[in-house]
């Protein structure tokens, strides 16, 4: 929940500065959603509308694998290159008794995804839990990205110093995570709708956050305080309207579906441990800072980051967590080599997110409550963490 009033520190951003002098604050921070208990007694089937089809697809590049996914249509999926490929989730090793479970997996999956939505909070009432997953899913497609092109005289690096400085300030306001993820989903979508000069990105980066703030938190900052932690570089009107040329360039659209939500709901579905949480939830916001990671899809980005945490841990199965995870996989989230793709990205981030100058997220991790993921020593090994993603 986001606090009224401002700390006496200010976060100006300076693209020009060192990186001792951006360094992000030391106050430790851990977000109060973390890892859902689930009930083993959940497991009951319930009914589920006829006019979904289910399709159990082997692999044909490997044995090991074994594919199904929920599909509302036949259709295929389209890669960010315009290139169709087959239908893949998550990740199956080994499992056994598939052919029985087959014919229980979407009650199964129906009753897991109801129960997930509504230990998170994330709904109301439990009788429309599955249509609003069903939404979620559609609704992701809707803003999607086709490249990862950064208007002229915007760089990479420049960019990831402006989403740096966007965490940093999110953390001392102490917003909770969604608002996170839907400012850098409104920057995204603001940079491709707005010509800004480079020297009013600060200024748009505040307003998608204070937009975002505005639809996720209960108690918002006054607009003289976000002016303060630009060190008063921009006016209270200036920054007003900003936000109104922001709006109308959005058609006042501000909705998301962030990849945080899909991840809890695998996490939770699958019954997942509190250390692959986290460390998920690390990898998921390393994506932030990776220009190229636009083009993917929330759940897409989710699944990845889930499959990655759970490489880099390696924790002993059972066979419970090994048919948890099992049905969690019946979620369609995308192709073999997009999901592929998307992990080796993270692992590149997470091997030199200590070194890096942008190292908000790391300090962010390190914490004991987060369970110190990011100091992992798995994460160090590039060519380790690239390794178990092939």
């Amino acid at each position: 929940m986001a606090r009224t009033g401002f700390c006496d520190s200010k976060a100006p951003l300076d693209l020009h500065k060192k990186a001792d002098e951006r360094r992000a604050p030391l106050r430790t921070w851990a977000n109060a959603c973390g890892p859902v208990e689930v009930e083993e007694s959940r497991t009951a089937p319930v009914k589920i509308e006829q006019e979904h089809r289910w399709e159990r697809r082997p692999s044909t590049q490997t044995s090991e694998v074994i594919i199904m996914g929920f599909h509302e249509d036949s259709r295929t999926c389209k890669a960010a290159d315009g290139s169709v490929e087959d239908p893949v989730l998550l990740y199956l090793h080994d499992l056994q008794g598939l052919h029985s479970l087959h014919t229980l997996v979407p009650s199964l999956l129906r009753h897991e995804v109801e129960m997930a939505l509504e230990n998170l909070d994330l709904i109301w009432d439990r009788t429309y839990a599955w249509d609003m997953f069903l939404d979620m899913m559609r609704t992701q497609m809707q803003y999607s990205f086709p490249n990862a092109d950064l208007p002229r005289h915007f760089t990479d690096a420049t960019r990831a110093i402006l989403v740096e400085w966007i965490i940093q300030v999110h953390e001392l306001l102490q917003f909770q995570e969604e608002t996170l993820y839907l400012a850098m989903h409104l920057l995204n979508r603001s940079l491709r709708q707005l010509k800004v000069s480079v020297a009013n990105l600060q200024l748009l980066s505040m307003v998608c956050l204070f937009l975002a703030a505005k639809k996720e938190e209960s108690l918002l900052p006054e607009v003289s305080g976000l002016c303060s932690l630009m060190d008063h570089t921009y006016t209270k009107h200036q920054l007003l309207r900003m936000e109104r040329k922001v709006l109308c360039a959005l058609k006042f659209d501000l909705s998301f579906s962030p990849p945080l939500h899909f991840l809890l709901l695998f996490a939770s579905v699958a019954r997942c441990s509190a250390a692959v949480v986290w460390m998920a939830r690390y990898l998921l916001e390393l994506s932030l800072l990776e220009a190229q990671c636009v083009v993917f899809l929330p759940v897409q980005l989710a699944g990845a980051a889930l499959c990655l945490a759970r490489q880099v841990l390696q924790e002993c199965p059972t066979p419970e967590g090994e048919a948890a995870w099992c049905l969690a996989s019946s979620i369609h989230v995308g192709s073999e080599p997009t999901l592929l793709r998307i992990m080796h990205i993270l692992a590149s981030a997470a091997a030199k997110a200590s070194s890096q100058e942008t190292c908000a997220t790391f300090i962010k991790y390190s914490s004991p409550k987060t369970l110190q993921v990011s100091r992992h020593p798995g994460l160090n090994n590039a060519a380790g963490l690239l390794s178990v993603c092939r």
